[in-house]
């Protein structure tokens, strides 16, 4: 091919077209390619410009002979270091490549670190660790909740330890009415792991729950070594702890320790007294709780009453609520007519009713039935008075009229005849003689005289 072809070809007109790429674009690109193609990697260096940062992110430099690389590590990471980077420390960091933008800088994400030579337990960890979460021992979704307010918390540990005392008190102070169960347990040295798990089983147990089930377990151990800390690694625990029905908190070491039993547990306290603190809110926070909520639902309440009156401002404004409205409004004052009406009728009524009851009365006290009586009274006793005095006077006529007839027939009655010495004599049949004629000798006769009466015989007549 000429020198000439080989020019045109060189200056074609497809040859011409270009594609020009902003900063962001280009760096975001690069980016994308870089970080899906370096996803996990290993880098060994020494740690230079070591600066942490108030957020708790972590940044130095790695470098190795005459290259480095800039190294970030975000807080979440940062948390779970068992160890502070220093400068000039050999260390492997595990993460991601990455460029910051921002700089154009090529980093890596790390997202954790090792000391160079860590010894066999730290392989076996990461190895036991690694196997676990590929089971989903790990996993948020099997975590269960914590109770509220739970009312009987279960220990696991040593009851000669400090932690526990610790506990104890905090768990006093911020709610006195809960109840604390101890599982007396080995925590460090061969067969500690096993009473730990003995004491998870124990709890779940029938015959515990029948005493008083527990709302939460809490596995407590102080600070300590890897070597003090290693029963917490054991995978039969770990699996104990993934199959308890109670929540289990783990609570072992210090706040820069883990162990598998951190990751398989429900919940993570940094320390026993942070388990403690956790495992159950103070009455003031309750408290707070309950005022806060109050004020969520009057806010909500008073929302809700903005937009009913709203809803019902927009349906009074229809045309056809304002017929409605006017409809009533004519029945109402068709009703309050009415009422008017039947008040007035009403007031009529019992003024009238009052005027043939002031009348009647007006009536029945001129026709007083005691001044009746009273009247009648004094015609009775009038009338009784004179009905009297005619009495005495009729009865003192006919006495009088009787002691003269009396006094009458005392002078013609034959009784005084014979008081003058006269007499009476009756034959044998009570007949009056008046004629000696009429008896005969030998009759029997009677003869009564003033004061007695006597028989004779008759001897003779003449």
């Amino acid at each position: 091919m000429s020198e000439q072809n080989q020019l045109g070809l060189f200056f074609r007109p497809e040859a011409t077209a270009r594609r020009v790429w902003t900063v962001r674009d280009l760096v975001s690109t690069v980016r994308t390619a870089v970080e899906r193609e370096y996803t996990d990697i290993y880098v060994e260096g020494e740690i230079s410009n070591y600066r942490p940062a108030e957020s708790g992110h972590l940044y130095f430099t790695l470098k190795d002979g005459d290259a480095q690389l800039r190294i970030v590590m975000f807080r979440t990471q940062a948390r779970l270091l068992r160890f502070k980077p220093a400068n000039g420390m050999q260390i492997i960091a595990r993460g991601r490549v990455t460029i910051y933008e921002a700089r154009g800088e090529l980093q890596l994400s790390a997202e954790y670190l090792e000391p160079k030579g860590a010894g066999a337990l730290q392989v076996a960890f990461e190895q036991l660790k690694a196997k676990l979460a590929e089971e989903g021992l790990f996993a948020s979704t099997r975590k269960r909740p914590m109770p509220a307010m739970p009312q009987r918390i279960g220990i696991v540990t040593s009851p000669r330890g400090a932690a526990v005392q610790d506990m104890l008190n905090i768990l006093k102070r911020r709610h006195e009415g809960v109840h604390v169960l101890i599982f007396p347990a080995q925590v460090q040295g061969e067969g500690a792991a096993l009473e730990v798990s003995a004491g998870i089983r124990y709890f779940n147990s029938a015959a515990a729950k029948k005493i008083g089930a527990v709302d939460i377990i809490i596995i407590a151990r102080g600070g300590g070594s890897v070597e003090d800390l290693w029963a917490f690694n054991n995978e039969g625990l770990a699996r104990t702890i993934a199959a308890s029905e109670i929540p289990v908190i783990s609570a072992v070491g210090h706040e820069t320790d883990f162990t598998i039993a951190d990751f398989v547990a429900d919940l993570r306290a940094p320390t026993p007294s942070a388990a403690a603190e956790l495992v159950i809110e103070s009455k003031h926070q309750i408290t707070e709780r309950v005022a806060g909520l109050q004020q969520r639902i009057a806010r909500a309440a008073r929302y809700r009453l903005l937009v009913a009156r709203g809803r019902v401002s927009d349906l009074t404004r229809h045309a056809a609520f304002a017929r409605i409205t006017d409809l009533l409004n004519r029945r109402q004052q068709r009703l309050d007519e009415l009422t008017y009406r039947l008040a007035g009728a009403e007031s009529a009524t019992l003024q009238r009713l009052r005027s043939r009851i002031a009348l009647a009365t007006s009536r029945i006290r001129a026709h007083d039935l005691r001044r009746v009586l009273a009247g009648f009274r004094r015609q009775v006793e009038s009338t009784s008075g004179r009905l009297t005095n005619l009495a005495y006077q009729h009865i003192a006529q006919q006495r009088a009229r009787a002691n003269h007839a009396t006094a009458q027939l005392t002078a013609l009655s034959p009784l005084n005849i014979l008081e003058r010495g006269y007499a009476l004599v009756f034959d044998a049949t009570g007949k009056l003689v008046k004629d000696a004629s009429q008896l005969h000798p030998g009759d029997e006769i009677s003869t009564r005289l003033a004061h007695g009466t006597f028989t004779a015989n008759v001897k003779s007549t003449k």
